[in-house]
């Protein structure tokens, strides 16, 4: 099970939606819109399903950090 995550459209960073999902579960998933309160800019994002992906943070303590970076949205 991971966080559902967006990209702030302002600063382009990885945020938390507040979701969680399994990854396969959340990619077969009705595409539908949510608004997420963005910590970093102070405001909220409107964005689609389609836009998101699931992170596993278990994930990264298999791989290097700068591999576990790498695997990020920008």
């Amino acid at each position: 099970m991971g966080v559902v995550m967006i990209k702030c459209p302002g600063t382009g960073r990885a945020i938390p939606t507040g979701m969680k999902s399994e990854r396969d579960r959340f990619r077969s998933s009705p595409v539908f819109f949510a608004r997420t309160f963005c910590s970093i800019c102070q405001t909220n994002h409107e964005w689609f399903a389609r836009e998101a992906w699931v992170h596993e943070p278990e994930e990264e303590w298999r791989m290097s950090p700068r591999a576990a970076f790498a695997l990020q949205p920008a």
